[in-house]
Order: structure tokens, then C-alpha cells, then sequence
């Protein structure tokens, strides 16, 4: 009788690409770990399947995406403030919070709608899109 289990493919074994998600789900509230994440998928990217490699590429993406517009608000925000004294910086005050608040929903709302394309074992269908 020959034995019927084969080992795992990078393909079926979807336990990293979802420790990168939990990772950066954790990062809503914990900074530190969206590093260990962005990590982990570097490092496992060039040996993933196509199914896997588009949840890297998608969270990779999702990485720098957000620091840029996170930037963005933090500078409008280190701006603003000192400007907001004499009242010409209060738009960019309210502008800087705006983004950086909008981009903390865009960043969870894309992290949970890739575990959900994980779990059902599909690659995700646009990972360079900036949107969902």
C-alpha cells in the first residue's frame, strides 16, 4: 500500500503569509511588529508559490503604501501645530489627523479582506492595486 500524504508545497502551507497578516493586524495598536512582518514576507517572497507570492507582493505593498501616507499626515501634522498658534495651521493640523486616520482604517479594512482571500486559499486578485 503506497502512502497517499505528500509533503507540503509553499502553496498549500499558508501559515506565514497569515502570521504576516496577524502581524500587521497587531500593528494597529503595537508599531513594532509591522517591521517583523514586512520581514518575514521579504525574506519569503522569492521562494513562495503564485498563491503566496501575491499575498507578500499584496503585503509588502500594503507596508510602504501606508508609511508614505502616513508620512504625509505626519508632516502635515509637524507643520500645522506650530502654525495652528497663529491660526493659518489649523487646516493642516485637521488635514494631517485626517489622513493618518483614514489610512490606520485603510490598513486594517486591506489586512482583513487578504486574510479572507488566505483562508479561502485563493491569491489575492490585484496586489498592486491601491485600493482593495
Amino acid at each position: 500500500m503506497t502512502d497517499t500524504l505528500t509533503p507540503a508545497t509553499p502553496d498549500e502551507d499558508r501559515t506565514m503569509p497569515a502570521v504576516v497578516y496577524g502581524l500587521y493586524l497587531l500593528a494597529l495598536v503595537s508599531l513594532v511588529t509591522v517591521f517583523i512582518g514586512l520581514i518575514i514576507a521579504y525574506a519569503n517572497r522569492s521562494g513562495a508559490g503564485p498563491i503566496l507570492a501575491s499575498h507578500y507582493t499584496f503585503q509588502i505593498r500594503t507596508f510602504w503604501l501606508s508609511i508614505g501616507w502616513f508620512l504625509i499626515g505626519s508632516l502635515l501634522l509637524v507643520f500645522g501645530i506650530p502654525l495652528s498658534f497663529v491660526l493659518i495651521g489649523i487646516p493642516a493640523v485637521i488635514l494631517g489627523v485626517f489622513i493618518m486616520g483614514v489610512i490606520w482604517i485603510w490598513f486594517a479594512v486591506r489586512c482583513v479582506v487578504g486574510v479572507i482571500y488566505l483562508a479561502r486559499g485563493e491569491a489575492y486578485p490585484r496586489p498592486l492595486n491601491w485600493l482593495i
